[in-house]
């Protein structure tokens, strides 16, 4: 059987890690960063947060009871694109084949490279380089299967990194806590404890029928994990073929005027991040969740566009389409799919060398100082009092008034 020399790649709290790279200010600070409502949930947090018992997906409003001095930033899904991107692009570059499963994770597959190089030195000298061309901290772990090389990353975190031996896999993960088991959620976790596994070395020295027997298919996933055993492949990236958003409320509303109105915003941003990669869509989705928690969402299909002022008009008629009085609203949320490469054409009919130039300077603006930083009036009432619940101020947005043509 071929060794195989698989790197998995994890950005260390990747959001708080950018937040802080465009704030020096934010350095060694609590960090959280998420939903900044009681209804939201922390998306990211740093390690000062987490003797407190914080931890991401945890509700922001216990987070704060848990550690009331930390700072409380609003996540920012293009910017931190846009940072992934720059790490992706470098990966690209470096390795023969990889797997991007996350905003922030990466796998690569580095076999045969032993042979011209050395794997170990490469992934360490593709993890320096990364580290003086993004400045975001990166740890990795490498071994002959994905599952050892996921857990030996946990284990170099922070920003550190870690191989582990061919053959050396059982001995390595025996004294680790069965936690460190992708796949072994809380439930699963108190099932094991209760019968008194608490280290991985146990579940080693079981016969795979007996785990099966108490956690049914799932524990011969798991059985065979803690052997070491993942014959997966790295799985080729491909481009991301949709791109969403979504917006839950504090307090469920039926306020039309303020439900347009953040559907304007998010169209805006997502058109915007359309542009900024070379992307058109050619369908676009409303979804709505009420207060019942029933969800309803419609589709429309339309000609490659990534425009605001067309995009715009078509997602409040969907809105119109789907909206029901009656029922208060606890969510809406926007997708756009069918992306294919390319960039926005005239419309002879519709279009003018002033429209595509204003587009063109909005989107510049938006890539220096933050992609809200322009916005459309009618979309005022999407933004939150400030992006950062702490002294640091950002600039104030530039807003621009409808203008009927």
């Amino acid at each position: 059987m071929l060794k195989r020399s698989i790197i998995h790649l994890d950005l260390d709290t990747f959001y708080v890690s950018v937040e802080r790279k465009i704030d020096s200010r934010l350095k060694d600070k609590p960090l959280l960063v998420g939903g900044l409502s009681d209804r939201g949930v922390v998306a990211a947090c740093s390690y000062e947060t987490r003797k407190y018992g914080v931890h991401s997906g945890m509700s922001m409003k216990m987070a704060r009871q848990l550690c009331p001095e930390a700072i409380c930033i609003k996540g920012n899904a293009g910017i931190y694109s846009k940072h992934s991107d720059l790490v992706t692009e470098i990966i690209k570059e470096e390795t023969p084949l990889f797997e991007k499963s996350s905003i922030d994770e990466f796998y690569a597959d580095l076999t045969g490279m032993d042979r011209f190089y050395g794997c170990y030195k490469f992934a360490t000298e593709m993890r320096e380089r990364i580290l003086k061309e993004t400045g975001l901290p990166i740890s990795f772990g490498l071994s002959a299967t994905k599952i050892v090389s996921k857990i030996a990353t946990g284990e170099a975190k922070p920003n550190n990194q870690k191989m582990i031996d061919f053959g050396k896999e059982k001995s390595f993960m025996a004294p680790l806590s069965i936690k460190k088991i992708p796949q072994v959620g809380d439930k699963t976790y108190q099932t094991l404890r209760h019968l008194g596994i608490k280290k991985i070395r146990t579940i080693q020295e079981f016969e795979e029928n007996m785990m099966v027997s108490v956690l049914g298919k799932n524990g011969s996933l798991i059985w065979r994990r803690a052997q070491g055993i993942d014959p997966r492949p790295v799985i080729a990236f491909n481009e991301r073929k949709s791109i969403s958003t979504e917006r839950t409320f504090d307090k469920d509303t039926i306020d039309v005027g303020k439900l347009k109105s953040i559907l304007i915003a998010m169209t805006e941003n997502l058109a915007y991040q359309l542009r900024r990669g070379n992307k058109l869509t050619a369908c676009i989705t409303v979804r709505i969740k009420y207060s019942d928690f029933n969800t309803y969402s419609k589709q429309l299909r339309i000609p490659f566009c990534s425009a605001d002022h067309i995009l715009i008009p078509k997602i409040l008629e969907l809105f119109k389409r789907l909206y029901n009085r009656r029922l208060l609203v606890r969510l809406i949320g926007i997708r756009f799919s069918h992306l294919v490469s390319g960039h926005y054409q005239i419309n002879l009919f519709d279009d003018n060398e002033t429209a595509i130039n204003l587009y063109n300077a909005l989107d510049n603006i938006r890539e220096k100082y933050g992609d809200r930083t322009v916005i459309k009036a009618s979309g005022m009432e999407a933004r939150t009092i400030g992006r950062m619940i702490n002294p640091f101020n950002g600039l104030p947005p530039v807003v621009l008034a409808h203008r009927k043509q």
